[in-house]
């Protein structure tokens, strides 16, 4: 049983923000600038989840989370960074289609206009569907940034192990399955990936 780890997954703050609240379980990527061989691929099953401000758009959520958005000049970098959640991806699902992403609106904290930006976007690889199973650390670890925390990467790995044990559960069992079984009812096997 693993009782510590320095994985890391990096996300928009408001999107870590609604993991830890159980309003989604996904996330939609196609992976940062800095990405090994130009393209996301899935590092590590079981991460921390690190919250980032610097690219976060609110013109991209929908309106109830474009006002969480916390607004930082361009070169802002934190002093720490808090890191309040562990998360398992249970399922990836590598899509092309829009009218499956778009189906899926109601899952995810993006709007339309996220989803055909996207999917535009290195139009040749599929956007990544992330079904995280999110967990509260039992205490909020507030870390120190570290510049190699920077850039437009997906992964990292802290300098520090943070330590996993007592984390609870966002979602219950049951609510995790049920919307994990709507979800995968609406992307449809074909595009099921299984996580690493």
């Amino acid at each position: 049983m693993v009782t510590t780890t320095f994985h890391a997954l990096k996300e928009w703050a408001v999107a870590v923000t609604a993991l830890e609240a159980g309003k989604t379980i996904m996330l939609l990527r196609k992976g940062g600038i800095h990405e090994r061989n130009g393209r996301f691929q899935v590092a590590h099953d079981r991460i921390l989840l690190y919250p980032t401000y610097e690219h976060q758009q609110p013109f991209l959520l929908k309106p109830e989370y474009a006002n969480l958005v916390y607004p930082v000049t361009p070169g802002w970098r934190p002093e720490t960074v808090r890191i309040g959640s562990w998360a398992k991806i249970t399922d990836i699902f590598p899509v092309n289609d829009e009218a499956i992403v778009s189906a899926l609106l109601p899952f995810h904290i993006w709007n339309e206009h996220f989803i055909s930006d996207r999917l535009k976007w290195k139009v040749r690889q599929p956007l990544y569907i992330l079904l995280l199973r999110a967990y509260k650390l039992p205490q909020v670890q507030e870390i120190p940034y570290l510049c190699e925390y920077g850039g437009c990467k997906s992964w990292i790995d802290l300098a520090q192990p943070i330590d996993i044990r007592g984390v609870e559960p966002v979602l219950s069992d049951s609510t995790y399955s049920q919307l994990v079984t709507e979800i995968r009812d609406i992307v449809g096997d074909k595009f099921y990936a299984p996580c690493v």
